[in-house]
């Protein structure tokens, strides 16, 4: 009767240690990356931005005086911001320009990059413009330029009329 020999450890081979080392690494990344964006989403409060709830929108400091002036203005009543500063078209629309702005506003507001007093996005503007047509369509459809090129500019001359007091 012969006796099983025991066959030595395979040692671990350099390209499988720099697999390992490399496995390693990507994980530790991700859950770093996993683990600030938690931070900022719980510290922000994120979630927020979900809902329709103006007092979302001051979360950053610097949009206060755009919710003050908002908050004692005729819109209050009728309009969130969501209401003119997102897109109508569809659910989906909706939560793409949140998206676009939070990633947007996140970064200006984090380093510092932006002007002051802030100033809307031409993307933004567009979008806003949209919205006045939509919720006024029965006063604009009688200046019969919705549609065409030669629309007339809302904001031309009522660029405060939602943050502002009257």
């Amino acid at each position: 009767m012969t006796t099983p020999t025991l066959a030595a450890p395979v040692a671990a081979t350099p390209n499988r240690r720099v697999r390992l080392a490399f496995l390693l690494i990507l994980v530790g990344m991700f859950g770093a990356i996993l683990g600030l964006g938690t931070f900022t989403v719980i510290h922000a409060r994120g979630f927020s931005y979900l809902s329709d709830d103006a007092n979302a929108c001051v979360n950053c400091h610097v949009m206060r005086d755009q919710f003050d002036a908002w908050n004692h203005s005729s819109h209050k009543a009728v309009a969130t911001c969501n209401d003119c500063h997102t897109s109508h078209q569809s659910i989906f629309a909706k939560y793409l320009s949140k998206a676009v702005n939070g990633f947007n506003h996140s970064l200006a507001f984090t380093t510092g990059n932006f002007p002051e007093p802030i100033r809307i996005t031409e993307r933004n503007r567009n979008i806003l413009l949209e919205n006045c047509v939509y919720c006024h369509a029965s006063v604009v459809s009688m200046m019969g330029h919705v549609g065409t090129e030669d629309q007339t500019d809302c904001l031309r001359c009522h660029a405060r009329v939602g943050h502002e007091t009257r």
